[in-house]
């Protein structure tokens, strides 16, 4: 008799559930992502950054003094000579740079690394080889490039066996790898000092050459210029990747590589990154992100299920002669309250069904048009259903129960 009423009250139901799933399949996106981003870095991984001291960018009484800091190759010798249970030790020097084939200019992060590198980084070769011994140890000018650079540089052209011009000088590109994900810095904690990241200025994608080639052909001095000043610094290293066999190995590996470096270092250059310690950190943030959306998702519901209770509180009134006839034939209370609740369960589980429809197509046009990523998972969609029959249970038995309780008497005198 009610169908527009019925209709929109069911909305509130359709909407409510609708927010749940929505809202939490974007949450686990996020969540993911993040996740899948730190995990990148490698869990039994201690990634130690060179960081720009916080007195030095304050320093300009002597702009033409050279500024030593950061990571050195001494750290890394000192390093794999003095623990014993490090699996790899991987140093690594990052250039921002140019990389040049025929007419075309793509910008580039060189990544000056040993043949081990794959150890402690998730790189897939796609053809050819990765660095070598060989290559490390008689300094041969190779490189292997990225799929980004590939495409970008050689286009067409087979990127195999041909040169790749850098900073003047030609390298044989000898492998093609894919690193999958982007740079996971900013989910970095802890540390000594401020991160001061090497940013890569637009890089199409990484160019990987010899350690021992890099050393000599591209300086590790850069001058920066402000206000008419000019300042020099020098660093060695970016990076020093140390892998551990185990889990259990990474926090006492940790600490005892945290008080070696900092006999070693004066200043505060320097920061540890544990990729566990973030994986774990992102999983309780994420346990946090999911209560807190679906707390907000809920209120929704909550609305919903407060005009389901008015709607039937409404109906009650209205059927009260029917409720009094049911009763004077022999209806039990408990008929009644089966009818009433039956007819609330039947406008919740149906806003349910149609929220859960709404709720998986929302995330659909989220991750198309806004590039986020959403995950629907089973666990929201049983979780809003139930949430959806339950509220038709609570604020349905209220309704219900007052309509069992009439006087059949008096409901047969209502007009």
């Amino acid at each position: 008799m009610h169908r527009l009423r019925s209709t929109l009250t069911t909305m509130g139901i359709v909407f409510g559930v609708c927010s749940v799933i929505a809202m939490l399949a974007i949450g686990e996106g996020a969540s993911r992502e993040a996740q899948a981003a730190i995990a990148r870095l490698g869990s039994t991984n201690l990634i130690i950054e060179t960081v720009k001291p916080p007195e030095e960018g304050a320093d300009s009484g002597d702009a033409q003094r050279v500024q030593k800091y950061g990571l050195t190759y001494a750290d890394a010798e000192a390093i794999r000579n003095t623990i014993p249970n490090i699996e790899v030790i991987v140093p690594i020097r990052e250039i921002d740079h140019e990389a040049r084939y025929l007419s075309r200019i793509a910008p580039i992060k060189i990544i000056g690394t040993i043949p081990w590198y794959t150890k402690t980084k998730p790189v897939e070769l796609i053809r050819g080889r990765f660095l070598s011994s060989t290559d490390l140890h008689h300094e041969l000018a190779v490189c292997v490039i990225d799929d980004q650079v590939a495409r970008k540089v050689f286009t067409f052209d087979d990127p195999l066996g041909r040169d790749v011009r850098i900073y003047g000088n030609y390298y044989r590109v000898v492998g093609i790898v894919a690193e999958p994900g982007a740079d996971t810095t900013k989910y970095s904690l802890g540390g000594k000092a401020a991160p001061a990241g090497t940013e890569t200025g637009g890089a199409v994608g990484n160019v990987y050459i010899p350690l021992t080639t890099t050393r000599p052909r591209f300086s590790e001095l850069t001058a920066s210029f402000s206000a008419g000043s000019r300042s020099i610094q020098r660093v060695e290293l970016q990076k020093i990747i140390v892998k551990v066999p185990s889990n259990d190995q990474v926090l006492p590996t940790h600490a005892i590589v945290n008080t070696l470096v900092d006999r070693l270092h004066e200043k505060d250059d320097y920061r540890i990154v544990i990729p566990l310690e973030l994986l774990r950190e992102a999983a309780r943030t994420k346990h946090i992100f999911s209560i807190v959306l679906g707390s907000i998702a809920a209120i929704s519901l909550l609305v919903g299920g407060i005009g389901i209770m008015n709607i039937m509180l409404a109906t009650v009134s209205e059927r009260t002669r029917e409720i009094g006839i049911r009763r004077a034939i022999g209806a039990r209370k408990r008929d009644v309250i089966i009818q009433f609740l039956s007819e609330t369960l039947l406008l919740t589980l149906l806003g349910g069904v149609l929220g859960i429809i709404l709720g998986s197509i929302i995330p659909f046009f989220v991750a198309k048009y806004a590039h986020m990523p959403t995950i629907i998972t089973s666990s929201s969609l049983v979780l809003a259903f139930g949430i959806s029959a339950a509220v038709g249970i609570i604020f349905g038995l209220y309704p219900a129960s007052h309509a069992a309780n009439m006087d059949p008497i008096e409901s047969l005198r209502h007009e």
